[in-house]
């Protein structure tokens, strides 16, 4: 790795091979935007609106692949500024959280560089998709995007119907997301009581393992269900107290991937919670 942040140009070689090797060339002589991306949630935005072609690179911590099993494996980015001052994309996508020096070094380079902060709620998500579909030149691929979720959360709200779950999204330590966080949004488009508000978290904080039990949520949302405590954290959620009042059949699982990032594998989680639902009452 330190080889390929000290030679730019190597890595650019590489990538332009690899892209050749692919197919992708005649794409960058095209009229449509050559595209980079330096974080993950972006790179879950732009391949499913973008052609491959318009896909400069992505982040080094991309997981294309988990977007569509048929992508290809486009170039990885670095994460500083060197390898994209090289290669020159008409555009490069970023989140608020990538180091705001690398984003301002970009711009001083006259590259540029379209910035995406962190969704909120499902509205906030519409409207990225929106906007990455407008960046790529693909706005029909974003509407479809958005009647995909539509779709799943129409699906999924008839799954809750009116049982009115009073749920709690647990995280590792005992970490909950606030009632205004993006999360809760979902939770509660879907039709669930979100019970974080009843915790007077509203951007999110700690609650005990006495603090949860007393709540008395009817269903926890956790990321996990393979019964390992990998590290501490993720032995708090195997703690034989909440074990005990919430075993696997009070557990709605929806992976992390799923829903770190505002993009389009909401939809995927919708139809996970969909199949969650079902197995707790079918």
């Amino acid at each position: 790795m330190r080889g390929y942040l000290r030679c730019p140009s190597r890595s650019i070689a590489l990538s332009v091979l690899m892209m050749s090797a692919l197919g992708f060339a005649p794409a960058w002589a095209a009229s449509s935007p050559r595209i980079a991306s330096m974080n993950v949630c972006t790179d879950e935005l732009l391949v499913p609106l973008a052609d491959p072609g318009q896909i400069v690179g992505l982040s080094r911590f991309s997981r294309a692949a988990r977007l569509d099993k048929g992508a290809p494996r486009f170039p990885i980015l670095s994460g500083g500024a060197e390898d994209l001052l090289v290669l020159k994309p008409d555009v490069v996508v970023a989140s608020l959280f990538d180091k705001r020096s690398t984003r301002e070094l970009l711009k001083t380079n006259d590259v540029h560089v379209i910035e995406f902060p962190v969704p909120r709620n499902i509205a906030e998500v519409k409207g990225q998709i929106r906007e990455m579909g407008e960046i790529t030149e693909h706005p029909d691929r974003a509407a479809a995007e958005i009647a995909r979720l539509d779709a799943a959360l129409a699906r999924a709200r008839r799954a809750v119907g009116g049982t009115h779950y009073r749920v709690l999204q647990l995280s590792p330590r005992g970490w909950v997301d606030g009632s205004n966080s993006f999360m809760s949004s979902l939770l509660t488009e879907a039709g669930l009581v979100n019970t974080a508000g009843e915790l007077g978290f509203s951007s999110g904080g700690f609650a005990s393992l006495e603090t949860i039990v007393n709540l008395k949520p009817d269903l926890l949302v956790v990321s996990q269900a393979d019964g390992i405590a990998r590290d501490e954290g993720h032995a708090f959620l195997l703690h034989p107290a909440l074990e005990r009042f919430y075993p696997p059949e009070k557990r709605i699982v929806i992976p992390e991937a799923l829903t770190e990032c505002g993009s389009v594998t909401l939809a995927d989680a919708l139809e996970v919670l969909v199949q969650q639902l079902k197995r707790i009452n079918p």
